[in-house]
């Protein structure tokens, strides 16, 4: 009798995290303007969905099973969170505002394959360097230390937009130089850990 209750915890628990998880998804790629993904996903969720309620509604005297459904629900959003934050979908605007108008931050950036578009501005303490830089979201931390490699004192602002059309920008970034930069990066850096560590032996 125990073990059979202790199997319809976990059934309900495991649907639940599922169902929620589905759920996250479908409405994250929702609003990135990914509809027929968003739709298929939520055909899976709602049969998932209706499962674990029926089973809950079937044993509504077990006091474990409301509480297997509501861990199940909350532990469903922090894993179809985290998914969604692995898969990095979509694209990310970053604005930077430069205190030295003089570094090449513009060149730099575009030789690493990010879309960017600068002008001079002014701001209270003299003359200042904006960007608006494109970059998919899965690379977003290589961008923010590039930026503060280029320039440490750098103001950055970031957005997600929805829609992007036309223009030079997304056509670069899809080309796939950020990824081949990104790598280059992460090779040279294991390349002097790899020197420190013969250094230190």
């Amino acid at each position: 009798m125990l073990e059979n209750a202790v199997i319809m915890v976990i059934i309900i628990m495991v649907i639940n995290i599922v169902y929620v998880s589905l759920s996250t998804l479908r409405v994250i790629l929702t609003l990135k303007g990914r509809r027929y993904v968003a739709a298929t996903i939520g055909t899976f969720e709602i049969v998932i969905y209706t499962l674990g309620l029926g089973l809950v509604l079937d044993n509504l005297n077990e006091i474990q099973n409301l509480i297997a459904y509501g861990l199940g629900y909350g532990l469903g959003v922090v894993i179809g969170s985290m998914i969604e934050e692995k898969l990095a979908l979509g694209y990310i605007t970053v604005n930077v505002v430069s205190s030295n108008p003089d570094i090449t931050f513009t060149k730099q950036l575009r030789e690493k394959g990010y879309g960017v578009t600068s002008w001079y501005a002014y701001g209270m303490d003299g003359d200042r360097l904006s960007m608006q830089i494109l970059s998919p979201r899965k690379y977003e931390l290589q961008l923010y230390e590039a930026i503060k490699t280029i320039d440490p004192k750098a103001f950055i602002i970031t957005y997600e937009p929805k829609q992007i059309y036309g223009g030079f920008w997304v056509k670069q970034v899809r080309k796939g130089r950020i990824r081949k930069s990104v790598e280059k990066a992460d090779e040279e850096q294991q390349a002097q850990q790899e020197e420190v560590h013969r250094e230190g032996e």
